[in-house]
């Protein structure tokens, strides 16, 4: 090994010192830190089943009959998002890690931004069920908060979302019974912060979504937590469960918007282009009496009329940031006479063909 001198070690130090003073000489005295970087309206879809339909190989087609995959078709329409669930460890690989990994990576090469909603469970999250994952179930609350921690984290290393929904609809918090808003309020807001401050460590840019199923309620539920560090608002409007009042979502996402000092998305909707179906699996919208008529008929017009009504919504309100079509990929894809199949596929943005609507010019920014 090269004996090192003293007076070695200070000339390293004075060549150190020497730079550092020149490199401060090159910036202004009264530089200003850099402006905020508007997000932009953010466009989105979500298609968290389309790995599992692409398994099936079905072949879709533009608005003008070309034959295209259908990510190039979204990117070409105006879509700028893509949302995907996540699960922890689903029965069926499908929506789990590994899987939005890959495709998130997928996704990066269409140049869309990447949203994610956290589901923290093995299976559906929403108002009615909240369901611990299985390997989780059995923890102490520590054990819980490092699971959240560490699973939040290689989410944030390795898929690096644009946006992250920390929880899919949790009026009635998540990971029941820990995390449950109304009987372990003080567990649901440390399992929260905890979350969202592992995503605010390891990536501050991306934002931080809570999600709220509907319109009722939703001023309850963001005053339980506004010691959260969190960017947007989300809510979900369904006309079937949510009311058809658009004033109602419009005064809403004021009223939130300016309370809270939070922007708001629409971050799951959807609407029917017909009331048939294609498969034989019941669907969840069938019946005019689940529709806003006479202004919005369950078809493709229809269809379109609705989204753009709720793009405008969000376009002209100071506190709106963007939408979420929620099931645009939920085709028949298991076929024609599955009772496992679709309850969607009369409300996806493909028709029975698998051709794009007409909705999809709704997308486009002007």
């Amino acid at each position: 090994m090269k004996k090192i001198t003293m007076s070695f070690i200070f000339g390293y130090i004075f060549l150190l010192m020497t730079a550092c003073t020149s490199a401060n000489n090159d910036i202004p005295e009264d530089t200003p830190d850099p402006e905020p970087t508007e997000t932009e309206f953010i466009s989105a879809v979500d298609i968290s089943s389309l790995p599992e339909i692409l398994e099936s190989n079905p072949t879709f087609y533009d608005t003008d009959g070309t034959t295209e995959d259908m990510l190039t078709i979204l990117k070409d329409n105006g879509v700028n998002t893509i949302r995907l669930r996540l699960w922890v460890n689903p029965a069926n690989g499908h929506c789990g890690f590994d899987e939005v990994k890959q495709f998130a990576q997928t996704l990066r090469t269409y140049n869309f931004k990447i949203w994610l909603t956290v589901h923290y469970s093995d299976t559906w999250a929403d108002p009615s069920q909240q369901v611990i994952p299985a390997a989780w179930e059995n923890d102490t609350m520590a054990e819980l908060l490092t699971h959240v921690q560490d699973y939040t984290s290689s989410i944030i290393n390795q898929i690096d979302p644009d946006y992250i929904q920390v929880g899919n609809e949790i009026n009635s918090g998540f990971m029941h019974p820990m995390g449950n808003i109304s009987s372990n309020t003080d567990q649901f807001i440390t399992l929260l912060t905890t979350a969202t401050s592992t995503v605010r460590t390891l990536a501050p840019d991306t934002k931080i979504i809570l999600h709220y199923a509907g319109l009722e309620g939703a001023d309850w539920f963001f005053n339980q937590v506004t010691d959260i560090d969190y960017d947007f608002i989300g809510l979900s409007y369904y006309p079937i469960w949510h009311g058809t009042s658009l004033t109602n979502v419009e005064s809403t996402i004021t009223q939130l918007g300016t309370t809270y000092n939070k922007k708001v998305l629409i971050a799951e909707t959807a609407y029917p282009f017909t009331l048939g179906w294609n498969d034989w699996t019941n669907n969840i919208v069938g019946q005019d009496d689940q529709l806003i008529l006479p202004d919005y008929p369950a078809s493709p017009e229809g269809q379109k009329n609705f989204i753009t009504a709720i793009k405008t919504i969000l376009t002209n309100n100071e506190n709106g940031q963007g939408f979420c079509y929620w099931g645009a990929e939920l085709v028949a894809w298991k076929g024609i006479e599955a009772t496992d199949g679709s309850s969607w596929e009369n409300q996806a943005i493909f028709n029975f063909d698998n051709e794009a609507l007409p909705v999809i010019s709704s997308f486009t920014q002007e």
